[in-house]
């Protein structure tokens, strides 16, 4: 397991703010005896405080093999493995044998919606939640604001620096269409924040959706873009938020995402924000329009623009041209030397051969691909582990 997967988790575990809010809204929620589903368990902390709050069944669902082995391992020790039932799978892929009480997830991301929480929810909403059953959290909103963070502005400027004498030019569009996470200070806001979306998660899908707020300027700065942020709804008293604006917030960052230029604005301009997200793809498209606040004073004056900027993190997502050549409807696909193997695998499954068998038949006859046997033994296990039951 990779250093940024255990210092993830552990930031997590040592998030008080977080956990503090879970358990007050799982224990609020549920009745002894009731069924939960935890999505995206990881290292089991969510399914572990509903055992200790009387769950019945916990279903703990990672698509991790790793992180779920060490969730089935911690709630062993921690007395609970009477209670928990592990899935190594995405939850969108697996079955259960029963309908539960409650959906208890933390995958909300830097702006509420990043690591596929409405995807995951809609899914297991319609599948595996019972009639009057309750999502944790139940509701997610997105607050933006325009703010000051010449820091992550700095790395942008980089690509136009000439780093090792030579033009990175062509990198600095590919930078600025970047989600950067950063961890907003209040004085970094040059207005108040403004609610964006308020999505509820009992009828929110994963659907493309939009909004578009007006800002007024408070102080003097220089706008870098948007900062973006999120309140969940645990319960009906309960919120978890990584806002700037709020002291016990959780360990989480915020979200940047960049203009093209920093433009310096006064108190009393305004600045229009449109946001376009498609939640399936993690793709957000930005729009800005900065006014100048001295306009429209006088009968009849128009307003004075400062800038006009759009971007979107399509833009980031850079393809290699000799990719793009094999999605020309005339491409001719040829399998590899590699997909032959997995093919050859595959059904050797469906003819019922017992694994050992196959290990020494695609070893005998895709030898070209393995130096060894051991080679061929991994290649046929994480086949096994993705396409097999």
């Amino acid at each position: 397991m990779s250093f940024e997967i255990v210092e993830e988790h552990r930031r997590y575990l040592a998030d008080q703010a977080r956990l503090t809010a879970f358990r007050q809204a799982i224990v609020e929620r549920l009745k002894t005896g009731d069924v939960v589903l935890d999505l995206g368990t990881g290292t089991g902390v969510l399914g572990l405080i509903a055992c200790e709050a009387g769950a019945g069944r916990v279903y703990s669902v990672d698509s991790r093999g790793m992180l779920l082995e060490l969730a089935r391992d911690v709630c062993a020790v921690n007395g609970f493995q009477g209670k928990a039932v592990f899935i190594k799978g995405r939850s969108t892929e697996i079955e259960l044998p029963e309908k539960v009480d409650i959906v208890v997830a933390d995958q909300v991301g830097r702006f509420g919606f990043e690591a596929r929480l409405l995807e995951y929810f809609s899914d297991a909403r319609e599948r595996f939640l019972k009639r009057g059953g309750f999502l944790i959290p139940c509701g997610i909103e997105l607050w933006v604001a325009p703010v000051e963070c010449p820091q992550i502005w700095g790395q942008i400027e980089f690509w136009e620096s000439a780093p090792a004498g030579f033009n990175f030019g062509p990198v600095r569009s590919w930078a600025a269409s970047i989600g950067y996470p950063v961890a907003y200070g209040p004085d970094q806001l040059l207005a108040a924040s403004a609610l964006g979306a308020s999505l509820d998660l009992s009828t929110a899908t994963a659907s493309p959706f939009k909004f578009q707020v007006r800002s007024r300027v408070t102080r003097a700065g220089t706008l870098h873009g948007i900062g973006g942020w999120f309140s969940a709804k645990l319960s009906k008293d309960i919120t978890m938020t990584n806002s700037p604006l709020v002291a016990g917030r959780i360990d989480r960052d915020n979200v940047l995402f960049p203009i093209d230029r920093p433009v310096q604005v006064e108190e009393g301009d305004e600045i229009d924000i449109r946001m376009h997200i498609v939640p399936k793809d993690s793709m957000v498209t930005w729009q800005l329009e900065v006014w100048s606040g001295s306009a429209g004073k006088g009968s009849g004056a128009s307003r004075v623009s400062k800038g006009s900027f759009a971007n979107s993190t399509w833009k980031a997502k850079v393809v290699c041209r000799e990719d793009y050549e094999r999605t020309r409807p005339d491409f001719g696909p040829k399998l590899l030397p590699k997909a032959e193997a997995l093919l050859f695998v595959l059904r050797l499954f469906d003819a019922g051969k017992k694994l050992s068998e196959i290990e020494h038949e695609v070893y005998a006859n895709h030898a070209q691909l393995f130096r060894t046997q051991g080679e061929a033994v991994a290649f046929v296990a994480d086949i096994v582990s993705q396409y097999s039951q």
